[in-house]
């Protein structure tokens, strides 16, 4: 599994997880992300089951599983979550964030401990000794309960399902060419953004923010100004094709 750092001021760091060589065709690609702060970790849409062992090994080598504090989990999907019952079974204690539409539902996937819920208009997240990680409402922007996560400190928007793509096996880590990525982006969004609406003020959320990394859980990560020709690529795709 490859492992990058994508911010480390000393303090606040950073760490992507993905492109798995030894993943079964069988399995979308999923990316995972760990939030250090000084010695306290918090990981992102954790991943499924089959992910499992080979993610806690590659994490293993930049923290001990003693030091993570919590989960963030941005919607519901088994891609994202359904390793829940796994990672307790390692840190019953580890706090796990979602929205309170999936609260009695998450834990179907296994472990009976209560998830933390996150009310609709999101709210400020502890993680270390800091309290500045912001969860930022993205309801039906994929999940009808759904976040994304916003680091004021590195400036990076972890965006979940939002800006996902799905890619070939030889695809870069970052886009590099976002002409030529939005083929790869296009029929995602389109299929599984069902609202117009909840698109718009999403992207009215987060370009108020200052952000340097948009980094979702499919594909490649954006990077200076092609975060800002997502928002508007985004901004004027159709979405919810489906209807």
């Amino acid at each position: 599994m490859h492992t990058e750092t994508l911010f480390d001021n000393g303090q606040r760091r950073w760490v992507f997880f993905g492109r798995d060589p030894q993943r079964p065709d069988t399995l979308i690609d999923t990316n995972q992300y760990l939030i250090l702060d000084g010695e306290a970790g918090m990981v992102l849409d954790p991943g499924g089951v089959e992910i499992f062992p080979p993610f806690v090994s590659a994490l293993s080598a930049v923290v001990g599983i003693d030091q993570l504090e919590s989960l963030f989990s941005s919607h519901q999907d088994p891609d994202i979550i359904s390793s829940l019952s796994l990672w307790l079974g390692l840190r019953p204690d580890l706090r796990c964030y979602a929205s309170w539409t999936w609260s009695k539902f998450i834990p179907h996937f296994g472990g009976a401990a209560p998830i933390v819920s996150l009310p609709d208009e999101g709210a400020v997240l502890p993680l270390g000794t800091s309290e500045d990680l912001v969860a930022v409402p993205a309801h039906y922007c994929h999940s009808s309960g759904n976040f994304s996560l916003y680091d004021p400190v590195a400036r990076i928007l972890f965006s979940g399902d939002i800006g996902a793509a799905l890619l070939p096996p030889d695809a870069g880590l970052w886009v590099e060419r976002f002409d030529e990525h939005t083929r790869h982006m296009e029929a995602f969004h389109k299929r599984w953004m069902p609202s117009n609406v909840a698109k718009d003020r999403w992207i009215e959320r987060v370009r108020a923010l200052d952000i340097d990394l948009m980094v979702p859980q499919h594909g490649a990560l954006f990077r200076g100004d092609d975060v800002g020709r997502f928002l508007d690529w985004f901004s004027a795709l159709e979405v919810g094709s489906a209807i």
